[in-house]
């Protein structure tokens, strides 16, 4: 009855309960009752890290109401009365929340938080007994044909509930006031003991790397939720705990440890044999053509990533994507053994895996830190991992390296704090690794601080360029060339340095061979590079001499990523601001391609703008015989029309120039036609 009303989704520490119908029948209501009071007992064999005592009570109390419910199931009619009827829906109700409750405070990601809210948790088990207490006192006992005994016991609990009193457990208090003392000492810059941190930990249970990343990402899911939400109360004492979380997994746990090492310990032979029966692609959802981080089977037994299932479903297609063939249901079945294939496969090939939980929050609000507390542990964390580098082993370098690259990630002002702690010549020299994770973990961590303002002169000055260029064309992975790809797109948003990386003899072939054998991310890195290198007048030759334009223009047919297409066409637009480029691409047979995706209704505006923009420039430096073949083929006129009505400014301006061009050539060489292919009275409102 409430199975489907809970789930990941909900926020901790809410109680979205459901009142029973009005209509449901009184046996089916008790049934529910008895099956959720069953749940609520199960809890007894769970582990509690806080507020163990006083789940450990309600548990206790709700043990004897299931006796109790039991014992009435077999004498229960369907016409019983309705202050029955009504008693046993408030019950309802009240167990319902009892159980979010207790599956909060058995939750393995947010112990430390709910560490911190044991009071509001306290509060919380005292107004639901409470409220079980209220359910009771109004159950008219004598209409129920159960034993005296029984009658007497929910009597006894009646009372126990009434005087219940639920308090805060004081082992809990001492380990807050101990967690207060540590953030103030992250507020004054102070090093902690470590031991001081390790009591914390061991208390709520943090016994590895993998627990506290759970509990860190936990607080940054939250944190996104408050800021969407304009929430702000909670807010510092939140980033101040994930401050004292990134700090201890930092610093107290040596190894980073994964579920999916721990599964290729266990079964790691029968895994790797099976993995070698399987092709890679095989990992790839047939819509993103991505690896799939969450596979689920749908009716006709086709896997798919469930976020493109589900975008596929709700854009009105209730079919299997393969089969084309409708679908009974569009209920989706975690296919697990599958999702587990694939951690073991990216975790031997040394490929990040993330759960699919995407966070939508902007970085921009990170630019400071959300509490003195959590400014100072990054400072302490930047200083200690900087340090790793120079003291450390291999194994501590390639930690310390993996720390920055995913701290990096998520936050502006932790960006400041590597740049400022010195850690890009480190980074930079562990590019030259022979340990393929090693040089992905320094790569990526390179590519999240080039997005820092201060970073690209340091990556520059410290001979940044030419090893990220090496990566690029010889990396061990081909994640790390993505990344050494996307690096060089920040570092040229620097307009001097589109010369520089432009003269190294590698770098831009490079590039585009990357586009040839990398993956859809690796394509999607390299076309955004070359663009903005193409901003510089003389990387415009360096482009056309490594063959790129056929390559570019396969992707336009062959590849099913709209982005890469629109990647694509940007391109070669600004190749054909030229005339060389111009005359490069119209060799390549390329005009019915281009005019073929803006008369398509398969494409978005973005990517017809850049079909107009690449139009435009192979009029302007294509010669009359590219003019000539666009008036005689009418039908891309709807959509040029249609961009320069509803397009973008820049969209609406190229339409309305190409527009005036295709007009000015049809009134020169065809104004005797009785059929116009360019109507005057659209014309006359192109300005």
């Amino acid at each position: 009855m409430i199975a489907n009303q809970r789930g990941p989704a909900r926020r901790i520490l809410t109680f979205p309960a459901v009142q029973p119908c009005e209509s449901i029948s009184p046996s089916t209501l008790l049934t529910s009752l008895t099956n959720l009071a069953l749940q609520i007992c199960d809890y007894k064999s769970k582990s509690f890290s806080t507020n163990a005592r006083n789940a450990r009570e309600i548990i206790r109390l709700i043990n004897n109401i299931t006796i109790f419910l039991e014992e009435i199931r077999t004498g229960f009619r369907s016409d019983q009365s309705d202050s029955i009827v009504l008693s046993l829906s408030e019950l309802h109700l009240t167990l319902q929340k009892v159980l979010y409750l207790l599956e909060d405070c058995t939750r393995e990601d947010a112990r430390l938080w709910m560490l911190m809210m044991s009071e509001r948790v306290e509060n919380h088990f005292q107004v639901l007994v409470r409220a079980i207490s209220a359910s009771l006192d109004v159950l008219p006992l004598r209409l129920l044909d159960v034993p005296s005994e029984v009658k007497e016991l929910i009597e006894l609990v009646t009372r126990q509930a009434h005087k219940s009193r639920f308090q805060m457990d004081p082992n809990d208090k001492l380990v807050i006031k101990d967690v207060f003392l540590l953030l103030n000492q992250f507020e004054n810059g102070v090093v902690p003991d470590r031991s001081n941190i390790k009591r914390v930990l061991d208390y709520i249970g943090i016994q590895k790397w993998s627990d506290c990343n759970k509990e860190l990402k936990f607080m940054d899911a939250k944190i996104g939720f408050l800021h969407s939400n304009e929430k702000r109360s909670e807010l510092s004492l939140l980033s101040s705990l994930m401050g004292f979380l990134s700090y201890s997994r930092c610093v107290v746990f040596d190894s980073i440890d994964t579920k999916k090492a721990q599964q290729q310990q266990i079964d790691g032979r029968r895994g790797s044999e099976l993995l070698s029966c399987l092709n890679s692609d095989d990992f790839r959802c047939p819509i993103s053509l991505e690896v799939m981080k969450e596979p689920v089977t749908i009716e006709t037994g086709h896997t798919y990533d469930r976020s493109s299932i589900l975008k596929w479903f709700r854009s009105g297609n209730p079919t299997c994507p393969k089969t084309g063939k409708r679908l009974g249901t569009t209920e989706l079945v975690p296919n697990l053994v599958l999702k587990e294939l694939i951690q073991q496969y990216c975790f031997q090939n040394g490929i990040p895996f993330a759960e699919s939980k995407h966070k939508n929050r902007d970085i921009t609000r990170t630019v400071v830190a959300g509490s003195l507390a959590a400014e100072g542990a990054m400072r302490l964390v930047a200083d200690f991992l900087a340090g790793k580098f120079t003291n450390g082993d291999n194994v501590e370098r390639n930690k310390a390296a993996y720390e920055i690259r995913i701290l990096s990630k998520a936050n502006i002002f932790n960006q400041a704090c590597f740049v400022e702690a010195g850690v890009i010549p480190y980074l930079l020299k562990l590019l030259l690794s022979k340990e393929s994770l090693s040089q992905e973990n320094a790569i990526a961590g390179l590519l999240n601080l080039s997005k820092h303002s201060k970073s690209k002169a340091l990556i520059v000055e410290n001979g940044g360029l030419e090893l990220i260029v090496e990566v690029l064309k010889k990396g061990l992975q081909v994640q790390a060339k993505q990344h050494a790809a996307a690096t060089l797109f920040y570092l040229a948003s620097v307009k001097e340095y589109r010369k520089l990386i432009g003269e190294i003899t590698e770098a831009i072939p490079a590039l585009v061979n990357l586009i040839s054998e990398g993956h859809d991310h690796a394509k999607k890195n390299s076309l955004v590079s070359i663009y903005m290198l193409l901003m510089h007048p003389d990387n415009f030759w360096r482009v056309l001499a490594t063959g790129a334009v056929p390559l570019l223009l396969n992707l336009l047919t062959s590849c099913e990523r709209e982005e890469l297409v629109t990647d694509s066409l940007a391109v070669l637009a600004k190749l054909a601001e030229k005339q060389d480029g111009a005359k490069v691409i119209l060799r390549s047979v390329a005009l019915p391609k281009i005019v073929r995706i803006l008369d398509s209704s398969n494409y978005s505006r973005a990517t017809k703008e850049q079909c107009v923009a690449l139009l435009l420039g192979l009029c302007i430096n294509g010669g009359t015989d590219v003019v000539a073949h666009l008036v005689k083929s009418p039908s891309h006129i709807g959509s040029l029309y249609s961009q320069l009505s509803e397009g973008t400014a820049r969209a609406s301006k190229k339409a309305g120039d190409l527009i005036r061009i295709l007009h000015g050539f049809y009134e020169r060489n065809l104004s005797g036609s009785k059929n116009p292919i360019l109507p005057q009275e659209r014309f006359i409102h192109v300005w």
